[in-house]
């Protein structure tokens, strides 16, 4: 998640949203924040090296064994694949200046990464940057539910946005960008303006606590204990809602034979006509979600 002050005097925080392509086969039409997956490459030496912080102290953040570093590089790469926008920043030190010159040269290079002609971090070693692993802040950790067609193991990071550069979609998975504050983005999803999924919700509510990026940041610098979270699919009378942890009801269906409630908990083997009927569900799920509700001491951001 990109974040940045308003563009006038005491304006609330905007985050970065994209628009999918209404052809993509995940949550197509719906925004989203830019990311991706995890390319091999991002877990290559090359790319390693350009990284301000150890692999270790990531693994040790994210509650993986190795590898960790390979999560933020693939945020920053897949920020500028999707969005034009580039976090890394000077090997020497410093922010990365944007001038006219620099942002040809920088958006050049994105059509040939995107184009598969070139890598992330043959852009680095060439411009000389370095991945900031200190900028961006690992605040979620998502799951699609169980019995989807296809499944995801999503982590979210929020970082602010450099100045100087404008967000562009690639035209391709993405069809549309906008700078919006949370809130609102929220409204125009109640109002069945702009499609979200439930962890795209819970990210915006977290965001629309705060008035300022710094403080926005300052939060996410003091979340330790980061849950993850696996929503569960369940149809009863109020119509189909998605539960996560904490919320009335997920505890009564814990995924096998012990679900003893009358709730439909839609889960299917994925690959099925079932399977392909749960996705519909899911992707015609608004606003009909329980609230926020952090855990003690996971900290809020």
């Amino acid at each position: 998640m990109v974040v940045r002050d308003g563009e006038h005097p005491g304006s609330p925080l905007e985050v970065l949203m994209l628009r999918r392509n209404a052809r993509a086969s995940f949550v197509g039409g719906a925004h989203v924040f830019p990311g991706g997956a995890v390319d091999p490459a991002d877990g290559g030496e090359d790319a390693l090296a350009l990284c301000t912080g150890s692999d270790a102290d990531a693994s040790a953040r994210l509650g993986v064994g190795r590898g960790g570093l390979a999560f933020w590089v693939a945020a920053v790469r897949e920020c500028f694949e999707e969005a034009g926008i580039l976090l890394a920043v000077p090997a020497a030190g410093g922010e990365l200046a944007v001038d006219g010159e620099t942002a040809a040269r920088l958006a050049t290079r994105r059509r040939s990464i995107n184009a598969g002609e070139g890598s992330f971090a043959e852009l680095c070693r060439a411009e000389d940057l370095r991945v900031p692993v200190d900028r961006l802040h690992y605040v979620a950790h998502w799951v699609t539910p169980e019995g989807m067609p296809r499944r995801f193991d999503t982590r979210f990071f929020v970082a602010a946005a450099p100045a100087g550069q404008v967000p562009a979609h690639d035209a391709a998975e993405t069809v549309a960008d906008v700078w919006v504050r949370p809130a609102d983005a929220l409204a125009r999803h109640r109002n069945g303006e702009m499609e979200l999924i439930l962890p795209t919700i819970r990210a915006l509510e977290s965001l629309g606590r705060h008035a300022t990026t710094a403080a926005a940041l300052d939060a996410a610098a003091l979340v330790r204990d980061v849950p993850r979270l696996i929503p569960r699919l369940v149809h009863d009378g109020t119509g189909p809602r998605l539960l996560v942890e904490g919320d009335d009801g997920y505890e009564r269906y814990d995924g096998g034979a012990g679900y003893d409630g009358d709730d439909e908990v839609l889960t299917s083997p994925a690959g099925t006509p079932e399977a392909a009927a749960v996705a519909a569900r899911m992707a015609s799920l608004r606003a009909n979600v329980a609230g926020d509700r952090p855990e003690p001491g996971r900290g809020r951001w």
